[in-house]
């Protein structure tokens, strides 16, 4: 399953849905992961980190076009419209 990580764009967010730990199950499992680059950032986590354990560093339109999005906060309606259809939201 392609999984998608975006960045977190609510004023005042510092939380990213996926630590490299989970990343790093998620991959173990057989997923391809997709994490926005910089989505860690406020949370004090690089991309180099999410890389380090397989995950593909992407933009934002890559992070939201997978089967699977795994947010913090709701999609806005325009990153909604960046997802395919048929994606579930987590």
């Amino acid at each position: 399953m392609l999984i998608g990580v975006p960045l977190e764009t609510a004023a005042g967010e510092t939380r990213v849905a996926v630590t490299p730990e989970t990343a790093k199950k998620l991959k173990a499992q057989g997923h391809q992961l997709f994490v926005q680059s910089g989505a860690g950032i406020a949370a004090s986590v690089p991309d180099a980190a999410y890389a380090a354990v397989g995950a593909e560093i992407v933009d934002a339109k890559a992070a939201f076009n997978c089967d699977l999005v795994l947010k913090v906060r709701p999609p806005s309606p325009d990153e909604l419209a960046l997802m395919k259809r048929g994606a579930t939201v987590v």
